[in-house]
């Protein structure tokens, strides 16, 4: 098979394991908190060996780590807020709203890294806002689902940029181990001060273990790590308007495996449709410009 090929089918695997994510966090039965501490606590176990097997130097600068502190408390911010929205709603209403995500990145990029906004993707903000109304509108039961998980959009949007200038200069590897590590302690922090850690905290049905260690495993260590790999041989156009069909993946497994609990109205579809074509249509214009930008050169 053709290499190129190979990894894009790859990088298809990663996204489609990025959408069962979701499904997983409403099937675990533990509340938001536990799940990500049992997610980033293993998680960080695995990348731990990988690291050490790889011969990877866990040695970092202290303005580094000052980073990696920011970056891992937003990190275990989205991911709480994240399943707490799936949880409190459902996968669908969670994973439309998080897709406003590229474009709370729209606003806040320009500002970050002190460039020009692009009027395309204020328009394009607009009329996702517009579509999340809409959803909003026709599914009022789930308001609370709706504004936790633009939190957790919010907090990807901040722990993003500032991977965006750390993968520049560390391995990917090491900032997920640290990123990971730093949020783990920072929700066992939590935990302790909230409710401790009795012994019914780590009696978890077999279920919720097999389920657990299926997102810290292959969802987190395995498709963070294979996603930054892919990267290396297939262009950042494909990448993103790939990833951007997690949603989709995610609200159709949560159909099948879920059920009814995922059925939602019609126009809850048409938002979503929309909010979805809207963030390809922003990845289309993105790689036109860069293109043409090139091209100038």
């Amino acid at each position: 098979m053709d290499s190129k090929l190979k990894n894009y089918l790859h990088l298809h695997v990663i996204v489609f394991i990025w959408g069962f994510t979701a499904v997983l966090g409403k099937l675990i039965t533990i509340d938001a908190l536990p799940l990500v501490w049992y997610r980033m606590g293993i998680a960080s176990l695995l990348i731990l060996v990988y690291v050490s097997v790889r011969g990877v130097s866990l040695k970092i600068s202290k303005k580094t780590f000052s980073i990696l502190v920011t970056a891992g408390a937003a990190l275990a911010l989205h991911w709480v807020t994240f399943f707490l929205a799936i949880k409190v709603s459902n996968v669908s209403i969670a994973l439309a709203t998080m897709s406003t995500g590229a474009f709370f990145t729209a606003i806040i990029e320009p500002i970050w890294y002190r460039k020009k906004m692009v009027w395309y993707e204020l328009i394009f903000g607009i009329i996702v806002m517009l579509a999340l109304g809409l959803i909003f509108k026709v599914e009022t039961e789930y308001g609370y689902g709706i504004l936790i998980a633009l939190i957790s959009a919010l907090m990807g949007v901040v722990f993003t940029l500032i991977n965006g200038k750390l993968v520049q200069k560390e391995k990917p590897s090491l900032i997920a181990f640290y990123e990971l590590t730093i949020g783990v302690l920072l929700v066992t922090a939590v935990l302790g001060f909230e409710e401790g850690f009795s012994a019914n905290f780590f009696q978890l049905s077999n279920s919720d273990w097999i389920y657990i260690f299926i997102l810290a495993s292959i969802c987190t260590a395995y498709a963070f790590i294979g996603g930054v790999k892919v990267m290396k041989y297939i262009s950042a156009y494909t990448v993103i308007l790939t990833v951007n069909l997690e949603p989709v993946y995610g609200i159709i497994l949560a159909f099948f495996i879920l059920g009814d609990s995922e059925r939602m109205s019609p126009m809850f579809y048409i938002g979503a449709i929309i909010i979805i074509a809207t963030v390809i249509g922003n990845g289309v214009l993105k790689n036109r410009d860069k293109l043409k930008n090139s091209a100038r050169k």
